[in-house]
């Protein structure tokens, strides 16, 4: 069976999995573009992405539906966006030191896509996928939860940011001034009638949070909360 590397074997313990099918966890951390550069690699994690998106999905409408037996089912959607937003996962993913794994092409590494929200959102959700097709559904609901920890209290941090820009704002200001924030379009993609907007959100300058979203507000707005969750980082750094 193919050696795992040694920064691997140290993930696995961090993430609280140890893989059967070494292959599978390489293949969640390989991004397109490192796949592109050596097609003779495993096969890159855009699969595993999208088995992995659907999930998630499903691990925390169970847990929600479990944990709130007395909310509505506009509440549950409410808990379970604010837990699987892109900010979010960005965030897990770097508290499991995801992005130090990852399989880069060299044009993604110049241009630092290991700390990308985009790139760390994808990768954390083929993990997970990797994860469920190396175990069964207990083990990854299990796993998965315990990144999150207390789910109560996460949710408890993430709702009270849910006017996301202004409560940037409010944090920014006092520090560096009204003018300290900019949000800036960094990509579109799609047809007029369905388009995808990318936003990153600068902080002095400094790349501080990226969203996507279906509007540009939308965007912005899961931009400020992913600034939110790296505050109060050194935006000179």
């Amino acid at each position: 069976m193919k050696k795992v590397p040694d920064k691997l074997e140290t993930f696995q313990e961090r993430i609280g999995y140890r893989f059967k099918n070494p292959s599978l966890l390489c293949s969640s951390l390989t991004h397109p573009s490192y796949f592109h550069q050596y097609p003779d690699t495993e096969e890159s994690n855009q699969r595993l992405e999208f088995l992995g998106d659907a999930v998630l999905s499903t691990i925390l409408a169970d847990d929600l539906y479990e944990r709130l037996s007395g909310e509505r089912e506009g509440v549950l959607s409410l808990n379970r966006a604010a837990l699987a937003q892109g900010a979010q996962l960005a965030a897990l993913a770097r508290e499991l030191g995801l992005g130090a794994v990852l399989r880069l092409g060299e044009g993604e590494i110049k241009n630092k896509g290991r700390r990308r929200e985009s790139i760390l959102e994808d990768a954390l959700e083929a993990l997970i996928g990797a994860i469920f097709l190396d175990s069964d559904w207990n083990t990854t609901r299990r796993v998965v939860l315990n990144w999150y920890g207390d789910i109560s209290d996460r949710l408890e941090t993430l709702l009270e940011q849910h006017n996301p820009k202004g409560r940037l704002q409010e944090l920014v200001q006092p520090v560096h001034g009204n003018e300290a924030i900019e949000y800036v379009v960094a990509s579109t993609s799609g047809p007029d009638h369905a388009k995808s907007y990318t936003v990153e959100a600068h902080i002095m300058g400094n790349l501080m949070g990226e969203g996507r979203g279906s509007s540009k507000k939308e965007a912005e707005e899961n931009a400020a909360s992913a600034a939110l969750l790296r505050w109060p980082d050194n935006p000179q750094e």
